[in-house]
């Protein structure tokens, strides 16, 4: 039997004694009563409080309330140091020497080797980035913005350089899109101070978004992917699509019905690629920054809006600038969709099985073929599964890293996907497909 448990908040130090835990203990503080406790290499920590502090958001450390989450918090800090000293505070004892390190749901083994593989990764020098690499990027972002600019003030407002210039602008704002992804991820530079910075001004100023609402959304992502509830890239279900084999047949057992899922895959054609960001993420990221009052955020997208805006009203004026606004949008929404989706759709999607960390991002991803076209399309989001292994990597090491990765996958059993571009968004279409047809089986005959 464990000792008495600590009040909540009380550290070791305020104790007369070091506090030991057992892992159901430690599982009764998922946050279902509002205490939420977490384990770091073995040491038990008290974040009920700290929730609405953390850095990264509320939810993406409740995630991991309950359970152990060595990993991902090794996996999202560059500073590890600097960070555990703040832990210190919320410290409030550890696992007893009989627990063993993490919960029995997660392959021992497994996350040994992930871990001795990722010591491997950092002495290889392969969290170390290429300032030149991603200079590059920025400068071939910002050319082909002047470039869309000269099409019209050099050629003129006809049909042709209306639609050149679209083109070139939905380039740049979905490039923008992945190197501010880059900075979010805090893959660049060694201090997360300039990673910041830096991600303010590209996702801020170069496309008009708030940095703030993409950590919010992007970090639960990587936390628990394809996780009903705690996944917010697959907050569509139920309402819009019925997603994976197992939320769509107990949507069908439970008779709910919001759309006509069997048809899903046809009416993704609409709602989807081409929606998303002019229909609701144009409009939401200003509901959001002045909701959480997140006034950096916001001065940083005026700028964006007050340049674009005095770029090219006078040359289109106020009808012609918005046409072509809502075209930008609309194609880098049919761009963005795909992309992003294909890596994830067609996995395994479900509700939180605690599962390793390695097993949670292999089964809910999957990689695209490297081809110098696929990296510079995708943001080299088509290595996928190496990205949510090791989420600050910066992208251009992802395929130095696939071979290690590939030959723990091999070993273990684990089935490593990769796919051609275009198999990939057919799959997404084809997993919609069978989800709708196993929602309606289960709706109809279970």
């Amino acid at each position: 039997m464990a000792p008495e448990t600590p009040a909540q908040g009380q550290t070791p130090a305020q104790g007369q004694t070091q506090r030991y835990f057992t892992w159901d203990e430690v599982a009764q503080r998922s946050g279902r009563e509002k205490e939420r406790w977490l384990v770091v290499d073995r040491k038990v920590y008290n974040i009920s409080e700290f929730v609405r502090r953390h850095p990264g958001g509320s939810r993406v450390i409740s995630h991991y309330a309950g359970q152990d989450a060595t990993d991902p918090f090794v996996a999202f800090h560059i500073n590890k140091g600097l960070v555990g000293k703040y832990m210190n505070s919320l410290l409030i004892g550890e696992l007893s020497p009989e627990q063993p390190s993490f919960e029995p749901t997660k392959n021992k083994e497994l996350t040994h080797e992930f871990r001795e593989l990722r010591a491997t990764v950092e002495r290889m020098g392969l969290m170390k980035s290429n300032p030149v690499f991603f200079l590059l990027c920025l400068l071939h972002i910002l050319l082909l913005d002047l470039a869309a600019w000269l099409t019209l003030w050099l050629l003129g407002t006809s049909f042709v350089p209306f639609l050149l210039c679209s083109v070139l602008l939905s380039i740049v704002q979905v490039q923008a899109g992945w190197l501010q992804h880059d900075f979010g991820h805090l893959s660049v530079f060694g201090t997360s101070k300039w990673n910041h910075l830096i991600h303010h001004f590209v996702i801020g100023h170069l496309k008009g978004a708030p940095a703030s609402w993409w950590n919010h959304l992007h970090f639960q992502h990587h936390a628990k992917p394809n996780c009903f509830r705690k996944d917010p890239d697959i907050n569509m279900h139920p309402f819009f699509f019925a997603l994976g084999k197992v939320l769509s047949v107990e949507l069908g057992k439970q008779k709910k019905k919001y759309m006509p899922y069997n048809h899903q895959h046809k009416y993704f054609f609409l709602i989807g690629p081409p929606a998303l960001l002019p229909v609701y993420f144009q409009w939401y990221i200003f509901y959001f920054v002045i909701k959480r009052k997140k006034w950096v955020d916001l001065a940083w997208m005026i700028t964006f809006y007050v340049r674009i805006f005095f770029t090219y009203v006078p040359l289109l004026g106020l009808k012609g600038f918005l046409g072509l606004f809502f075209m930008v949008r609309f194609l880098e929404s049919n761009w963005f969709v795909w992309v992003t989706q294909m890596n994830h759709i067609p996995m395994h999607i479900d509700h939180d099985r605690n599962m390793d960390w390695v097993s949670t991002q292999l089964q809910a991803t999957c990689n695209v073929h490297k081809s110098a076209f696929n990296d510079w399309f995708s943001g080299h989001l088509n290595f996928q599964i190496e990205h949510h292994l090791f989420p600050t990597m910066p992208r251009h090491n992802y395929y130095k890293v696939a071979p290690l990765v590939q030959s723990l996958c091999a070993k273990h059993g684990i089935k490593y996907q990769s796919k051609p571009l275009l198999s990939a968004f057919a799959d997404i279409v084809h997993s919609l497909k069978e989800s709708g047809q196993l929602w309606l089986d289960a709706y109809l005959h279970q």
